[in-house]
């Protein structure tokens, strides 16, 4: 998503905001949102329940651990560091942490850009790494065409980021942004193998919504598997190929009706009336951000940049409220509308990146027996 736009272009609920990109890592600098919203919850002057990151990755953290158990060693995590941007590192030393906190080997490789393509190579030929992950942005925006000694191998990729992307193994893939599992993700097969044991790796951060939406109470659980969001209608604000646009795609093949929300339009998701699609369907709308947020049980936004606000009057009454953006997208008078918030979701990205590591890991144990 491209978020430098002229004012006078801009939707109402993107109006007089500046936006620039940002890595897409969400890291501790939440901390300071999530504490004054506790601080108001705490007054008592609301009925709106602020939800812990921490508090949700808890479970996740504990799978982790109890699949540790039943692995042959302790699984290993590379890290590609190969820009200079403060968020990446942060977040690699975030990961580092975790994983030592919970038994898992983290290594961090700091190569230069140009050597980054063979230093992920090597790795998947490594049989002591398990997982691994490229902190992006590494070339931004720079078009394969602009590095001819790539364009024979990438002529498919629009740029250099996306063919990294797609060179790390997908057995060793923890973010699952490989082709496979992006394919598998947009085409809900939820899957690996044909006797449904194995389930396909899904990016982390979109899982990340998800799996607090399970933890608060918003899927049902009387209703089928696969089914659960049906009678949802939830918003996005953010439709990012790396973030927004999974996200959306995810809780339309559970039975949502999604409004994504672009700087430059509204797309609706669903899989039919009464959900009798196998998978989403997106399709462009007319409709503005007054029309769609009033009707939204659920309201996610990723904006990233520190002068945008929502519009918390456009709430309804009772709204589930979370933010996945770096940036504090809600202000304090969201809790004056939601009945829930979640303010940050950094500590569940993490617990999913850890589980996603000793899923792999499990399966190839499995695979190899």
């Amino acid at each position: 998503m491209n978020w430098t736009f002229q004012k006078q272009t801009l939707p109402y609920i993107f109006r007089g905001i500046t936006f620039r990109p940002r890595p897409r890592y969400q890291i501790p600098a939440m901390a300071t949102a999530t504490a004054a919203a506790l601080a108001v919850a705490k007054a008592g002057t609301t009925q709106c329940k602020v939800v812990l990151a921490a508090t949700v990755a808890k479970t996740l953290f504990d799978e982790v651990q109890t699949t540790l158990k039943t692995l042959q060693r302790k699984p290993k995590l590379v890290g590609f560091l190969a820009n200079d941007d403060p968020a990446s590192r942060t977040y690699a030393e975030w990961t580092e942490k975790t994983c030592e906190q919970y038994g898992l080997e983290f290594e961090l490789r700091e190569v230069d850009k140009d050597e980054l393509e063979q230093a992920v190579i090597a790795a998947n030929e490594e049989n002591a790494v398990d997982g691994g992950i490229i902190y992006f942005p590494v070339f931004g925006t720079k078009q394969v065409n602009g590095l001819p000694a790539l364009k024979p191998k990438a002529a498919q990729f629009n740029t250099v980021d996306q063919y990294l992307q797609q060179i790390l193994d997908v057995s060793k893939d923890v973010e699952g942004l490989s082709h496979k599992y992006i394919f598998n993700m947009y085409q809900n097969i939820r899957f690996l193998d044909e006797a449904k044991t194995q389930k396909s790796i899904l990016p982390c951060t979109p899982l990340a919504v998800i799996k607090i939406l399970e933890y608060i109470g918003a899927y049902n659980k009387i209703i089928p598997y696969g089914n659960r969001l049906f009678g949802r209608t939830i918003a996005v604000i953010n439709r990012s190929e790396v973030v927004g646009r999974p996200l959306a795609a995810l809780l339309a093949n559970d039975g949502a009706s999604v409004y994504s929300v672009d700087i430059n339009n509204i797309q609706h998701f669903t899989r039919g009336e009464g959900v009798k699609m196998h998978r989403h369907h997106a399709v462009d709308t007319d409709l503005k951000v007054e029309d769609v947020i009033p009707k939204c049980d659920v309201v996610i936004t990723g904006v990233p940049s520190k002068g945008y606000k929502f519009p918390v009057e456009l709430l309804k009454d009772g709204a589930i409220c979370i933010n996945f953006s770096s940036e504090e997208n809600f202000g304090p008078e969201v809790m004056n509308k939601a009945s829930i918030y979640v303010p940050a979701i950094g500590r569940v990205t993490i617990a999913i990146l850890l589980r996603n590591l000793v899923r792999l890991c499990q399966y190839r144990q499995i695979n190899s027996a």
